[in-house]
């Protein structure tokens, strides 16, 4: 629990140091009341469907994560998938490399009595995908846009051929990972073994079982999830627009300031290149390099309003995905801990009045249902 909470405020203190050093980088000599006439000076109905860009992104993943649910047989319902979304986007904004937010969607999702293997796995997918969507844009522009490349970025092109090496390697590693799950259970128990034999665990037959064990659930769900191709290409599919979304919140905002003589497509392939390039960086939300990317490579679309078209840009499409998410998660917290309390107090009432059964198909857990079609699909395979 201390490990934890000093993890937390760890967290957190980088957080709010990076945040300082960024504003202090981006604002420093600038006229504040020339940035404030300008952002004045935006109009609102371009701004409003930048919001609404935020808020499918954050909404892209619950459904997602709904339809992988079902999947697997686990009938979870939108609203609570939206608010595990939510707490995924809030923990991956304020943590390096985005390493908080499925961890702690894991959580939420163990409190509805879902198996940490399957969901485990289904964040992995969706990792993926959300990777996989920037590397083949990152490999398209690289491919067959070289002199756009060259055009825009210049002297920070390094930086772009760097996070797209880095994502490369991440899907590369975890599509192993799941689509070769014999492999993944040899490396996790030889990996147990050697922490073993170092003396950095003890010994213990109970918790290599365990994790045999956990790991057998986890190569069902990735056998299952390699079974139905459908099903990864839909969500590839719906990730891929979910990322187009949010990176068009740029062009709203080039819009909102009245410029014109840049495409859609230009705008929203250089916002994506920023996000190639950060995505795999060790920095909360890509703070500070995604302002300096912003700042080397829009000049030539967004001139003058190059400051303000910056300031409303990552606003809009990273710190009110942050209130957003955050607002959500609070709202997690406290619905899951009712639910939570509600089962429980539950729970005492079937003890002290037993006979109520569990049927063999269908079994009703807080809420969520999980049926024998994923236990079928599985004994059907071996």
């Amino acid at each position: 629990m201390k490990q934890n909470r000093k993890k937390v405020l760890m967290n957190a203190l980088l957080f709010f140091v990076i945040f300082g050093l960024t504003v202090y980088g981006v604002f420093h000599g600038e006229d504040p009341r020339e940035l404030k006439a300008a952002l004045r000076e935006s109009k609102l109905r371009w701004l409003a469907p930048a919001v609404v860009c935020v808020l499918f992104f954050i909404w892209g993943e619950s459904i997602i994560i709904w339809y992988m649910m079902r999947s697997c047989g686990i009938h979870l319902k939108e609203r609570l998938c939206f608010l595990i979304s939510s707490v995924g986007f809030f923990f991956s904004c304020v943590t390096p490399s985005a390493s908080g937010g499925q961890p702690m969607q894991i959580y939420f999702m163990k409190k509805e009595k879902i198996p940490i293997p399957i969901s485990t796995v289904i964040l992995m997918i969706v990792t993926i995908t959300y990777k996989f969507v920037l590397v083949m844009i990152g490999l398209a522009v690289a491919l067959f846009a070289r002199p756009f490349l060259v055009e825009y970025l210049g002297s920070v092109l390094f930086i772009f051929y760097l996070g797209l090496a880095l994502n490369i390697f991440c899907v590369t590693f975890m599509g192993i990972l799941v689509f070769h799950p014999s492999l993944a259970k040899w490396f996790m128990v030889k990996g147990h073994q050697i922490l073993e034999r170092f003396h950095i665990l003890r010994r213990s037959e109970g918790r290599l079982a365990k994790l045999e064990d956990s790991m057998d659930l986890y190569s069902d769900t990735a056998a299952y999830m390699g079974a139905h191709p459908l099903l990864i290409v839909n969500v590839f599919l719906i990730t891929f627009v979910q990322r187009l979304a949010l990176f068009a919140v740029t062009y709203f905002v080039y819009r909102a300031f009245s410029l014109t003589g840049t495409s859609a497509l230009a705008v929203i392939t250089l916002q994506a290149i920023i996000s190639v390039s950060v995505d795999m960086l060790p920095l909360p939300g890509g703070m500070g390099i995604s302002e300096t990317l912003f700042l080397a490579i829009f000049p030539p679309v967004f001139k003058e309003l190059l400051l303000p078209g910056m300031v409303l840009s990552r606003g809009l499409g990273y710190y009110s995905e942050l209130l957003i998410s955050a607002v959500f998660t609070l709202a997690a917290v406290v619905i899951f801990g009712s639910r939570e309390r509600t089962r429980q107090k539950k729970h005492l009432g079937d003890e002290k009045h037993p006979g109520v059964h569990e049927s063999a198909d269908l079994r009703s857990v807080s809420g969520v249902r999980v049926t024998a079609d994923f236990r079928s699909a599985q004994s059907g395979r071996r």
